[in-house]
């Protein structure tokens, strides 16, 4: 109204002023200088009196008026909405809100390198390339396969080390990723699988112990439960000495040569464990934890060491199986390849859905001591690459508890994770109901839900947001023609952004993406097989649905050679050197029981008992600044070490007399053998 009122002022003051004040408009309401100002409604008794004299004058003027009458229209019609818009963005009982282009360019995901999380409406990719790790929760037969593990494998870059079930993403990326890097396949149910030593990674010297005991405890929880009773926990140091004792003493320096070690049919436990005191490991001295570890199972009662002993041999009969054996018998790769080798290395471990459930120990040893090597040193001037653990199922590997506890500190390190799960069942089936394994995570991915908790979590992660409801009030006489009083109140109330319902019925093409600190994200799914940038490089018949194990091309390099024997494959890198290859020690032969003298009488003889094992060597004989190089003489990659082989083993073979033995020090095994001081 006060628009349209300043309307008619304006028209007539315009009037007055084309007609030049006349006298007949009458005396104006105020004179300032030559300035006149009449009354704002003077305008309709000059156009009803003189319209017919000057017809266009009071055309302009009706025009005036008009055009102030819309403009304010609009101004009413423009508070109105703004006012309106301002009550529906209350944050009285919450803020929540889906992102917009300003949060899309800030959370970094428009980069186009790295992990593929999905799309913008407008198809625009989001990746994510950061240092942070990344959750996705995707129910089975959800997608997540093709939208985000292929599409990563091919946009990814870096090293990578993949939980690869069925064997399809090896099927479908391998060649395009063999095209910059290394790509090997671990399978170890079959024999065309390449090979790793997980005893092979423990460095001789001062890291040997600890090495070992790393390899020991995950071997005894092969289910991520823990060590929860006496045998378990007996048995992971009764392991650690037989460790040390295989790779300073025995030819075969494999799993499967530890299950054979333990499971000896020409010897007795006790045997094994005097041969092993017997062993002069390191010259002329028993390793010290070899010792100790045997004389511990000595020392208990029979029925004891019978459990422990039999407890440590039952977690290696998988190896016992002589295509595992083939699998784990030598390192066509090393840890360290993941991020020092040349180029990057592509390690798809690839469990079929039948051997899965045996397989898991084998599996989760070896991603622990990746984990658990690669997170020794921060940032190594050697480092080239950095490694994306894509870990497809996670939950089916059991508890990791290096990961778990890992998650807040392998960013430092250049390890990027990428988890993969189907519910947060799945999540507290095997790390419990207040694990921080979802915590770790910077970046989450949601599919549509198929479990009322995991929506229920993921309603509440997304949010409350503020809603503004309306309700009506009529009162009056419902048979009059009109209602005498209608009252309008709006009222706010808290509303979820989506209900665990709406979650669950999100579409087959959708995901959600919530990054730390903005707001989520609606997008699309970005399935390879029908956008071109991630279609052309997988194999044509693959994309056909001929996943019959090999590649598109028969004679393609990818394909591992018929002949296991063929190391190292061509798109590997290069054999590592094991720096325990060619140490063999062998012990003296145990004394023969002595008879004892027949005494007088009709007593029978009794043959008198073994000769004792020698005391437990001392712990000082490990020099505090052990150097593997001055031990050694080889690094990991630079050569194969010299065989170390016991002297006097050789000198009798040329006919040399063998040295005198003293009662309790053993015969001089050869200066090989002897770890040069500092």
């Amino acid at each position: 109204m006060a628009v349209m009122f300043i309307g008619i002022w304006v028209a007539s003051q315009y009037a007055a002023h084309a007609l030049a004040y006349q006298p007949q408009l009458g005396e104006p309401m105020l004179r300032l200088g030559t300035l006149r100002l009449y009354e704002p409604w003077a305008f309709f008794s000059w156009d009803w009196n003189y319209n017919a004299y000057a017809p266009d004058i009071f055309s302009r003027c009706v025009f005036i008026v008009i055009g102030f009458t819309v403009l304010g229209v609009l101004a009413a019609v423009g508070v109105a909405l703004w006012r309106a818009k301002e009550v529906e963005e209350s944050t009285t009982h919450g803020s929540a809100r889906w992102a917009d282009e300003k949060d899309l360019k800030r959370s970094g995901l428009l980069d186009g390198d790295g992990v593929v999380l999905g799309k913008t409406e407008d198809g625009r990719y989001l990746t994510h390339n950061g240092p942070e790790h990344i959750e996705v929760t995707a129910p089975s037969r959800s997608g997540k396969g093709v939208s985000s593990v292929v599409t990563t494998l091919i946009n990814w870059r870096g090293s990578v080390i993949v939980n690869d079930i069925k064997g399809e993403n090896w099927m479908l990326t391998a060649r395009h990723r063999s095209g910059f890097g290394y790509v090997l396949k671990f399978n170890p149910a079959f024999l065309d699988s390449c090979r790793y030593n997980p005893m092979a990674e423990v460095r001789f010297g001062m890291e040997e112990v600890k090495d070992v005991q790393n390899i020991t405890d995950m071997i005894v929880d092969p289910e991520g439960k823990g060590k929860p009773d006496h045998w378990s926990k007996e048995a992971d140091a009764w392991l650690t000495a037989v460790f040390l004792h295989i790779l300073y003493a025995e030819p075969d320096k494999t799993l499967p040569g530890v299950a054979r070690f333990l499971d000896n049919p020409e010897r007795t436990i006790d045997a094994s464990l005097h041969y092993m005191l017997n062993t002069k490991h390191l010259g002329d001295r028993v390793h010290p934890v070899v010792a100790i570890g045997a004389r511990a199972l000595l020392n208990k009662s029979e029925n004891e060491r019978s459990g422990v002993h039999s407890t440590a041999r039952s977690f290696f009969s998988l190896y016992l199986d002589p295509i595992v054996a083939q699998a784990v018998s030598e390192s066509d790769f090393s840890v360290y390849d993941l991020m020092r080798a040349e180029h990057p290395l592509s390690l798809y471990l690839i469990s079929p859905p039948s051997d899965k459930r045996r397989l898991r120990p084998l599996f989760r040893l070896i991603i622990n001591q990746v984990f658990t090597r690669l997170t020794e040193e921060l940032n190594p001037e050697s480092n080239r690459h950095r490694l994306l653990a894509q870990l497809d199922e996670f939950p089916a590997l059991g508890k990791i508890e290096q990961i778990e506890e890992g998650l807040g500190f392998y960013a430092g390190y250049g390890i990027k994770v990428l988890m993969y799960n189907q519910s947060v069942n799945q999540i507290i089936k095997y790390y419990g109901p207040n694990n921080t394994v979802m915590d770790g995570a910077h970046i989450h991915v949601w599919y549509a839900p198929n479990t009322e908790e995991t929506a229920k979590k993921i309603s509440d992660a997304l949010g409350v947001k503020t809603e503004r409801q309306q309700q009506t009030n009529y009162a009056g006489n419902r048979l009059a023609p009109w209602l005498g009083h209608v009252m309008v109140s709006n009222q706010e109330t808290s509303r979820p952004l989506l209900t665990p319902g709406e979650v669950s019925e999100l579409p087959p093409t959708d995901c959600i993406i919530k990054v730390a600190g903005l707001p989520p994200i609606r997008a699309k799914k970005t399935a390879y097989y029908s956008d071109p940038n991630f279609s052309k490089h997988v194999p044509p018949t693959i994309q056909e649905g001929q996943r019959k194990g090999a590649l598109a091309e028969k004679n393609h390099p990818m394909n591992p050679p018929a002949d296991t024997a063929v190391r190292p494959y061509r798109y590997g890198p290069p054999t590592p050197r094991n720096p325990w290859a060619g140490r063999v020690v062998v012990a003296p032969p145990a004394p023969a029981p002595v008879a004892a003298p027949a005494p007088t009488g009709n007593l029978a003889i009794t043959p008198a008992l073994p000769q004792a094992a020698p005391p437990v060597p001392p712990l000082d004989h490990i020099p505090p600044e052990f150097s593997h190089e001055k031990a050694d003489g080889q690094d990991l990659h630079q050569g194969v070490p010299a065989p170390i082989v016991a002297d006097a083993v050789l000198e009798n073979a040329q006919g040399v007399p063998e040295a005198p033995t003293a009662p309790d020090k053993g015969p001089d095994l050869g200066r090989s053998l002897e770890w040069n001081l500092p």
